[in-house]
């Protein structure tokens, strides 16, 4: 009997086109893959945490196209008029709190996540299947990576891995917490501020401000043939998807927005540089949506989540003269 092929995997963010990812994830699994870690910036981290947690696809597929989105602009009646959105600017460098996305994501985990119903780290610890030739620090001995930005410091956090700076134990963090973290959207939600274990304040944003897309997080040492692959899932759009789609500026507060949904597009269009990270990467066009579109109809959440399939099909069996995936290819190309 044939082994069941295994890899990690990770994924880019992208707000509310986050269905997308999971379709890709199904069609993987159909084809017998099982996953050991995986990693995820913004809404790739609320995915990578779903899969980290042991949550069958077709379960997940039910979780995202049943979520209400909308109500994941939370706060009061205030904070979505004009004025509220701008005191929220002023006073929480942010609009919308992000208090149900974290409580919905906790609900999702402890109620589906097949390793632990605590919704903590613990829930996700991994041990490496050769742990005498591949030994992990106590801190990356866990299922899932969130890639989050720490603007005070400037640099790209990655937990649970740095929790310890932050006093933290890993094991006993919230998965959601984390994830919030990573969602913070510039504007659009209140950066989530956290304390150094010198009692030094540290502010998060959208991990996406410096990679939405950590493809080599899980990567073997130069020189070293990797055991399994690891498998990128980028979305994006075609070139010319966003032609039409306009920002108007009318003063300050439609200036940020332009500015915040600008550079959004930016990461979901760009395309990956190197041989070595597009030959493992399925990118899916995710069209004209928005990734602060949370008015997602259900025809928009069913296109993403088909072409989310369509787009993991063609990377594995090939398509339009590129031929389907091959390890050992993959491997003799970039890795030899």
């Amino acid at each position: 009997m044939a082994a069941m092929p295994e890899a990690d995997l990770v994924m880019q963010g992208g707000g509310v086109k986050g269905i997308a990812l999971i379709g890709a994830v199904e069609v993987l699994e159909e084809h017998g893959y099982t996953f050991h870690r995986v990693a995820g910036t913004s809404a790739g981290a609320i995915a990578a945490s779903l899969v980290a947690a042991g949550i069958p696809a077709q379960q997940m597929v039910k979780i995202l196209k049943e979520a209400d989105y909308e109500r994941f602009q939370d706060g009061s009646w205030w904070d979505n008029t004009l004025i509220g959105k701008v005191v929220g600017l002023v006073t929480h460098n942010g609009i919308y709190r992000g208090n149900y996305l974290r409580s919905w994501l906790s609900e999702q985990l402890t109620t589906y996540g097949t390793y632990g119903k605590t919704g903590t780290f613990a829930d996700l610890a991994y041990q490496d299947p050769d742990p005498e030739h591949h030994p992990l620090p106590m801190e990356r001995q866990f299922r899932l990576i969130v890639a989050t930005s720490d603007i005070s410091s400037g640099q790209l956090r990655y937990l649970p891995w740095h929790y310890p700076a932050f006093g933290k134990d890993p094991s006993g963090e919230l998965v959601a917490d984390a994830v919030r973290t990573s969602m913070s959207i510039p504007f659009f939600y209140r950066p989530v501020r956290w304390t150094t274990k010198d009692g030094q304040p540290t502010w998060f944003v959208d991990g996406g401000m410096l990679s939405n897309f950590p493809i080599d997080v899980f990567d073997a040492p130069p020189g070293v043939k990797p055991r399994w692959p690891t498998f990128g899932i980028m979305l994006g759009s075609k070139p010319d998807a966003n032609l039409g789609v306009t920002n108007p500026v009318k003063g300050t507060l439609s200036f940020g927005f332009a500015l915040l949904r600008t550079m959004t597009g930016f990461y979901d269009r760009m395309h990956i540089g190197s041989d070595d990270a597009t030959d493992r990467t399925i990118f899916i066009d995710t069209g004209k949506i928005r990734t602060t579109q949370f008015d997602l109809s259900p025809t928009d959440r069913d296109m993403l989540y088909q072409n989310g399939r369509t787009a993991a099909e063609n990377f594995l069996n090939g398509v339009d003269g590129r031929p389907g995936w091959d390890f050992q290819a993959y491997i003799d190309k970039n890795r030899s």
